[in-house]
């Protein structure tokens, strides 16, 4: 049966491949460091349970195997670190064609060249509609159970072969520039590559932690919460503010309504829950538009258009994050205690 394991594995051999490429590339200042940090990048996706049954077989106790395996990827996680932090990663050259024959290959393709694009959300419809239309696809591929997440993501890898197939089909390019582009895509964007993985941890460690608690005694002690509109600016803005620094919404949104939302805008002041969770995810949006932590909203699109700033998505950004922060501030203010 199908697994979401096979998933990390293809993820993983990609960047050993990445790795095994800048490796050999002379012209990268800083081949090795890059090497080694997209390497160990791959093996934490190859790393799963198969390591940890072996590491079980070898030490005969199941606690200290997981114990083990966590202490090797932190450790994996340290040192990609440091290399990230001391410029490790550089670019390298990556075979392109020169500027003029990628100029007359975007005029030959024309609106071609969104194809492949448009081929992965397409091929990702697809697949799911299919897993869910046609009957016992699931059964025979996953085997029982629930698989929604596993349909999405296998139907996304499904879109993503698709979408790469038809590129090499339309710039009649083979393989291996295929995976020269996509080191030169990594190295473009560096080690922000891995902040979502990386944020989403942080996330669970906040949490974990207790920093809702500690918020709402915070803004309990030092703020007049008392006052409606000013639990509700210090809920919506601490939402933005929190994504700015963990970089998701998602990750910020339990903390943030944990000490603030549930506590004094629900259960002191009686607002709406519902609405409070709508808008003030919205809130966190806000914030993930102004902040380089999102780096997959930010980041890879400036690396993806080549600009030579990399924050030129954030600064184009900012105005409009500012003026639908205050708009949340009073949408939440008037549409929760209706």
């Amino acid at each position: 049966m199908f697994q979401q394991t096979y998933l990390y594995w293809l993820a993983g051999v990609i960047l050993l491949l990445v790795a095994g490429l800048s490796l050999r590339d002379k012209h990268n200042p800083r081949r090795l460091a890059t090497g080694l940090f997209w390497g160990l990048y791959g093996i934490t996706f190859l790393i799963g349970d198969w390591a940890t049954d072996l590491l079980h077989h070898w030490l005969g106790d199941a606690e200290a195997a997981k114990r083990l395996l966590n202490i090797l990827v932190g450790g994996i996680v340290v040192v990609m670190a440091l290399l990230a932090g001391f410029g490790g990663v550089r670019l390298g050259r990556y075979h392109q064609r020169s500027e003029s024959e990628r100029k007359a290959s975007a005029q030959r393709l024309g609106n071609r060249l969104f194809w492949p694009a448009l081929a992965i959300p397409l091929g990702t419809v697809a697949g799911v509609l299919a897993f869910n239309w046609i009957p016992g696809l699931q059964l025979a591929l996953f085997g029982a159970g629930n698989h929604a997440t596993l349909v999405t993501l296998f139907s996304m890898t499904a879109g993503c072969l698709l979408g790469w197939a038809v590129a090499l089909r339309l710039t009649r390019e083979n393989v291996g520039q295929s995976l020269q582009e996509a080191r030169r895509l990594l190295d473009s964007v560096g080690w922000a590559f891995i902040l979502p993985q990386l944020l989403a941890t942080l996330g669970l460690l906040f949490t974990q932690a207790g920093v809702g608690t500690a918020i709402a005694h915070l803004t309990e002690t030092w703020l007049a919460v008392d006052h409606r509109f000013i639990a509700v600016a210090t809920y919506a803005i601490g939402m933005a503010l929190l994504t700015m620094i963990m970089g998701n919404a998602f990750a910020a949104f339990p903390i943030v309504t944990a000490g603030i939302g549930i506590p004094i805008l629900v259960l002191q002041h009686g607002g709406n829950p519902a609405v409070m969770a709508a808008i003030g995810m919205f809130s966190g949006y806000c914030g993930t538009l102004m902040t380089p932590m999102a780096a997959n909203f930010n980041i890879v699109p400036a690396a993806l258009l080549e600009l030579p700033d990399k924050n030129a998505v954030i600064r184009a950004q900012i105005p409009t994050g500012l003026a639908l922060l205050v708009v949340n501030i009073f949408l939440l203010y008037w549409l929760m205690f209706l």
